[in-house]
């Protein structure tokens, strides 16, 4: 026999701010941010929608905390561990791989207006980093401004390809041969199509491709290096 409501209610974890931002987190990363609302978290958490009121403001106080999560993921390194552009490379890659994980969360990074401390930390070690190296202020802004504006796009553009691993681009640039009537009347395009079907096309490595080409060119401009 199931046991009554009130000892169900009594055995469940309490509600607080982290278990409400948890439940959010897997609500965005099943159906994106839009599936967010304050019935389906209820749902979710089997409690009352008016209850998270107690936690939360509204669904920008959620996605407040939800963008915070999402930072605490991203590693960098300590002032001091690694040389500038090691520190930097690393925290690409992290960027990106926290943003694989949670794609909803592209967009909306950079744009909040109450950052949480994961946030705060981040950004601010960041620029530790780049002053520690050498950069003044307004080029330190600028290495961030470059450096961001190509993950987040990276990771945009990544999020709306027809693959997923690089074993399924010969699968995809066949279909997309067949969908054009005269591939020859665009001979560069059949090569590319002829040659990521042999060889496949990690998107790690163009993304790693890309992110040095930025910080070789960073290097070359720090003054003193």
């Amino acid at each position: 026999m199931a046991p009554p409501a009130k000892a169900r209610r009594r055995h469940r974890a309490p509600l607080t701010r982290e278990r409400v931002l948890r439940a959010a987190l897997a609500l965005a990363d099943e159906g994106g941010h839009e599936a967010l609302s304050m019935r389906n978290l209820g749902r979710k958490l089997g409690v009352e929608a008016m209850s998270l009121y107690n936690h939360v403001a509204n669904k920008e106080d959620i996605l407040d905390g939800l963008v915070d999560l999402v930072f605490g993921e991203i590693d960098v390194a300590p002032p001091g561990e690694l040389d500038w552009r090691a520190a930097m490379r690393d925290r690409a890659i992290s960027v990106r791989d926290a943003l694989k994980r949670h794609p909803w969360a592209i967009g909306l990074m950079e744009g909040r207006m109450s950052p949480g401390p994961a946030n705060l930390r981040h950004h601010d070690a960041v620029m530790g980093c780049l002053r520690g190296a050498g950069f003044p202020f307004r080029a330190a802004v600028h290495a961030l401004s470059v450096m961001d504006a190509y993950i987040y796009g990276f990771a945009l553009q990544e999020k709306n390809l027809p693959f997923e691993t690089p074993d399924q681009v010969s699968e995809v640039m066949e279909i997309q041969r067949g969908n054009v009537p005269d591939m020859d009347a665009y001979p560069h395009l059949a090569e590319v199509a002829t040659e990521m079907a042999k060889a496949g096309y990690d998107y790690a490595t163009e993304f790693e491709f890309g992110l040095d080409l930025i910080l070789d060119a960073l290097e070359r401009s720090r003054p003193g290096r």
